[in-house]
């Protein structure tokens, strides 16, 4: 009985995947075409304009800035992570935000997508997995610029992809929720403003310890500086085991925003 059990959950896993796996596989087709890859070379120069001018340009007048564990890095070692942390984050809120929405309310592709077999949370996963995607291609071209430039080793470069792909997905099923909730375009403004808020105050140009205490507990609360507190840590080569709960608390994020797609596409789409 058990192992009828455990065969019909892995089935259904099986099923489950594929059915994901093929809202993936759409894009992919529909990613071909040339205007595509422009907006996502648009969305990985912005993180990386940023890292030149202030992290190399301004760092020069900055000096060494100190790490959590008291050792001193260039200015630009220490933006660095930042801004790929802001670059998985551009990537999958690109995705799951504005494309995702335009999808759902306007060309209608779900409404057609659920008169097959799919389930409105295989959907889901297979538009967070896309925005994985886009957000991986960031990481990985923003790793090999941070290599090249000698900001991180290769070996701790490729120890921070998995991570980087980790704060994709957390932003992506973050998105994805609140897009759901969303009742026109212009309500892009506040995502927009958000966005563009906690890129300036998630630890991302200065430490958190040099922001009064009461934002400081802020920021902290903010799912951006979590990923740039774990990246920081891999790519300057000081990880801990405090770097657990910037794990926990963006997996359960990714999780949170992708349960509240599904269910929230179950009540739009299917009542």
């Amino acid at each position: 009985m058990v192992t009828t059990f455990v065969a019909a959950r892995v089935a259904r896993l099986d099923r489950g995947a594929a059915g994901a796996l093929s809202v993936t596989g759409r894009n992919v087709a529909a990613a071909r075409h040339a205007a595509y890859w422009w907006v996502l070379l648009s969305g990985f120069a912005e993180p990386l304009l940023y890292l030149l001018s202030i992290g190399v340009g301004v760092g020069r007048l900055i000096g060494d800035v100190a790490l959590p564990d008291g050792r001193l890095v260039t200015y630009a070692q220490f933006v660095a992570p930042a801004m790929l942390a802001a670059s998985a984050m551009n990537g999958a809120l690109a995705e799951t935000t504005m494309n995702f929405y335009g999808k759902l309310k306007f060309m209608k592709i779900y409404d057609a997508t659920l008169a097959t077999p799919l389930t409105p949370m295989q959907v889901s996963s297979g538009e967070l997995l896309w925005a994985m995607v886009r957000g991986g291609v960031y990481s990985a071209a923003f790793l090999v610029v941070m290599a090249g430039l000698g900001l991180t080793s290769p070996g701790w470069a490729l120890a921070a992809f998995p991570a980087s792909l980790l704060v994709g997905f957390a932003f992506g099923g973050l998105g994805m929720g609140l897009s759901t909730l969303l009742r026109s375009w212009q309500d892009f403004d506040y995502i927009n403003v958000t966005q563009f808020g906690l890129f300036l105050f998630s630890g991302t140009f200065s430490p958190p310890g040099d922001f009064p205490p009461a934002l400081r507990v802020i920021v902290e609360l903010t799912p951006l500086y979590h990923g740039v507190a774990l990246l920081r840590a891999v790519t300057t080569a000081s990880p801990s085991w405090g770097l657990v709960w910037h794990v926990v608390y963006l997996g359960a994020l990714a999780w949170g925003g992708l349960w509240l797609a599904g269910r929230r596409m179950e009540k739009l789409l299917l009542t």
